[in-house]
Formats: C-alpha cells, structure tokens, sequence
C-alpha cells in the first residue's frame, strides 16, 4: 500500500512538473526565421495585425505598414491595444532588435494568443533587407555618396547606430575613446541607420550597432553588437 501511495505521489509530481513546463513554453513567442515572418506577414494580408513596441517617437519617424504603436512599460496601454486584437489570428510583434519586442511577445502569450510572431532582427535587419517601411525621412545618402565619406589614406571605422538603440549607446563612448586615442590614423563616420535606409540595405545591416572596419576600399573587419574597447583596439593595431 505505501509503495502504490509512493508511486502515486511521484507521478503527481511529474505530471506537475510536465504541465508548468508546457504553461512555461506557451508564454514564450513563436521562434520563426526572417522568412518565414515575412511569409507570415505576407499570407495575413490585407488587415494583418501589427504591433511596433518601440516609442511614439520612433514610430513616427519610421514604422511597418499597418503597425500600431504599444508602450510595453505601461500595462493600460498594452491591455487597450489588446483588447482590438483578435486572438484567433496572428500577431506580429518588432522593436529596434529584439529587446522590447520580446517583452511584448511574452505579454500576448500569457494572454491566449496562439500565435505571436516576433521580427528575427528587428525593424533593424527589415530595413537592412531592403523592405519597405512608412517614413517620414528620407532615404538618406547613397551609396556613392557613402564611397566618398569613406574615402581616407587613414582607416576607416563606420558606426551604423541609431540614437534610439540602447546598445548603440553603450557603445558610443568606447567608439569616441579609441578615436580620440587614434586622431592621426583612424576616421570614423557615423550613420544613423534610420535616417539612411536605402545605405542600410547596400551594407546589409542585421542589427544595431554594427561596427565596419576599412583600409581603403576593403573591408577588414566588421562587428554587429557591442565591442570592447580592448578588442577594438587589438583590430586597429593588426
């Protein structure tokens, strides 16, 4: 009797364990690749359901045709949005890269919406892909006109950032240290990548901050995401 109780009490226990798990695995936002979202996106045409989790400010200057501006930190205002959404169709989530995104993705799942799709690197890599986006800026500068800003007998260091990206102001310090440390034979161009989208296809961007790295005409070195200092300065010197 007490063995059928101990085995009883043990598959308690698992059959607990198995349901917070799969609770656990159903807030989290469905994992798709680039092209599949755009797929995604494409097959929940013509009124898909689009929500920008980056501020108000952001989205004005550029947003995702469709899209509606959510303020992740304020709960009121995600529970209003919501509220329009039907949860029988899916929900395509996006930010700078991941971050705010991800937080808002989490949000709708614990909320019974059955499919969450999250932007695999942001409006960041979209604009870097060349898709379209609605604008209140330009498409910045060109490609030839970019060959000229780089043009120097000294290196090149491009930082392709955004003022809004809080990665790329992590970084900001470490970029303007090694250029003052190196004032003789490095130049750095910095270039808001919103505010030159047609420049952030020709360079590929898939994410915020990218660091490229020229001698002359060649790229020698290229970095996505934080650098350190003591590396950035290992690059410079080989």
């Amino acid at each position: 009797m007490k063995k059928i109780k101990l085995l009883l009490s043990i598959l308690a226990i698992l059959l607990f364990s198995i349901n917070a798990e799969l609770q656990a695995q159903n807030t989290e936002p469905t994992a798709v690749s680039f092209e599949t979202f755009e797929l995604k996106l494409k097959q929940a045409s013509p009124k898909p359901q689009i929500l920008d989790a980056r501020s108000k400010e952001e989205f004005e200057l550029n947003h995702l045709k469709d899209a509606t501006q959510v303020n992740v930190s304020s709960d009121d205002n995600i529970q209003a949005v919501v509220k329009n959404l039907d949860k029988s169709k899916p929900v395509f989530v996006y930010s700078i890269n991941n971050g705010r995104s991800g937080v808002l993705a989490k949000k709708l799942r614990a909320q019974q919406f059955n499919e969450v799709y999250e932007l695999p690197g942001g409006i960041s890599k979209w604009v870097g892909s060349g898709n379209p986006v609605v604008s209140k800026v330009g498409n910045g500068l060109t490609y030839k006109e970019y060959k000229k800003l780089i043009t120097s007998n000294t290196l090149v260091l491009v930082d392709v950032h955004s003022k809004f990206c809080g990665g790329c102001k992590k970084l900001l310090p470490t970029v303007d240290s090694v250029a003052a440390e190196n004032s003789t034979t490095l130049k750095v161009v910095k270039i808001e990548l919103f505010d030159n989208k047609q420049l952030g296809k020709d360079l590929n961007i898939e994410s915020i901050p990218t660091l490229i790295l020229y001698n002359g005409d060649k790229i020698v070195w290229r970095q996505s995401g934080i650098t350190a200092k003591t590396k950035l300065d290992e690059i410079i010197k080989s």
